[in-house]
């Protein structure tokens, strides 16, 4: 078995995510080995292969033209190297059937990074509170904060009263 080389490992990755950081297409497929695939957990979405995984960047880098990654620390052990990072980005372009709605984002994100045989990326599976972002895109209000409370009573009588029906069963 072949030794590991773990600077060449966090030599790539600061690679690929500086490529992120400057919207290089090319840069970043070439940080990517031959088979592939990105885990999205707080959507529950994978790309597979090459082109999807360029799917993934087109619509990412599309949407947060802006988007900027601020590394607050780096675990590496032999099986993966992981970072704990900062995500931000103004929201200007199509993302998650969302159309462009020019506000920023910040979010903590918790990227795990595998590679293949040849040194190259196999996996990236990040994980991050998606209730966050959209909260600050103006989907999602908290229901513990002001807007909230009004949201959740202008949500449908029917969710809130399902909810109701619920918690009296539970009792129950």
């Amino acid at each position: 078995m072949a030794a590991i080389d773990l600077d060449a490992r966090l030599k790539l990755i600061e690679e690929h995510v500086q490529a992120e950081i400057d919207n290089d297409m090319d840069r970043i497929m070439a940080t990517w080995g031959k088979s592939p695939w990105f885990d999205d957990v707080a959507w529950e979405e994978q790309w597979n292969g090459r082109e999807g995984i360029r799917t993934h960047y087109e619509e990412l880098l599309g949407a947060f033209p802006d988007l900027d990654i601020e590394t607050k620390a780096r675990h590496v052990t032999d099986e993966a190297v992981i970072l704990e990072v900062v995500v931000t980005g103004t929201h200007k372009g199509q993302w998650r059937e969302l159309p462009p709605l020019g506000r920023r984002m910040e979010s903590r994100v918790c990227a795990i990074y595998t590679f293949d045989d040849e040194g190259l990326l196999e996996l990236e599976r990040t994980y991050y509170d998606k209730g966050i972002i959209l909260e600050q895109l103006g989907i999602f209000h908290d229901p513990r904060r002001p807007k909230g409370r009004v949201m959740a009573v202008l949500t449908p009588p029917f969710t809130i009263a399902r909810a109701f029906i619920r918690r009296i069963f539970r009792r129950g």
